[in-house]
């Protein structure tokens, strides 16, 4: 069965099947075989890749509830521990960082049920996205949800091979966990800030799949 795509890279996917079109058409043109088979297989991998690059399965949360907060993305857990949160927590938090590379879903996913009242747009640098300095230094998008008194901040952080990153969530907005709000497109990294008070269920170096796998369960004081 065909891979459902995401509509986020759609402007992406038609320009590149569109150059892969016309290198398969130029291939006719040159004289030299061996000419013709490398821009033959140069646009069946460029497809095929930006083709996976955008696929997006449908996901469920492993549990159900207000407490529960999920991954915003697919990846690989590449930090856990602790830091100063200024700008929607403001107070000390868990952090909680996944590597997304560019062979992960890209879809990034709403943590937890809420309402979005916090969205700050950040320009910055483009280091890559597994070093901990990306976190302040590149471009980024911070997203605040709050759910009974409970805040949670999220950030996408471009990194040294994204060059994009789109969020369709606005202010006010009622969300539910697992539900799509955007990606970053080829290779970045997602923080997720959570109050001292939650429970946190994963590990450095874990697996996540965005939308699903549960980061760690919101107590009340």
């Amino acid at each position: 069965m065909f891979p459902k795509l995401a509509h986020y890279g759609s402007d992406v996917i038609l320009v590149v099947m569109i150059s892969c079109v016309l290198l398969v058409f130029a291939s006719f043109l040159v004289p030299l075989f061996f000419v013709k088979i490398i821009l033959d297989v140069a646009s069946l991998l460029a497809a095929a890749f930006t083709l996976y690059f955008f696929r997006d399965p449908d996901r469920t949360p492993a549990k159900s509830g207000d407490e529960f907060v999920v991954s915003p993305a697919d990846g690989k857990i590449v930090f856990v521990g602790e830091t100063e949160e200024p700008e929607f927590l403001r107070s000390r938090a868990k952090m909680v960082s996944i590597f997304m590379s560019p062979v992960n879903v890209h879809v990034n996913r709403v943590p937890l049920d809420g309402t979005v009242k916090f969205l700050k747009y950040i320009k910055g640098e483009y280091i890559v996205a597994f070093d901990e300095k990306s976190s302040e230094r590149n471009e980024r998008m911070l997203i605040g949800i709050e759910n009974k008194g409970q805040r949670v901040l999220f950030k996408q952080i471009a990194g040294f091979i994204a060059r994009r990153i789109v969020c369709e969530l606005s202010d006010g907005q009622e969300v539910r966990a697992g539900e799509r709000f955007g990606m970053i497109k080829f290779g970045s990294r997602v923080d997720v800030l959570l109050p001292m008070n939650c429970e946190l269920k994963v590990k450095a170096g874990a697996k996540t799949l965005g939308g699903s796998t549960i980061l760690g369960v919101l107590r009340n004081e």
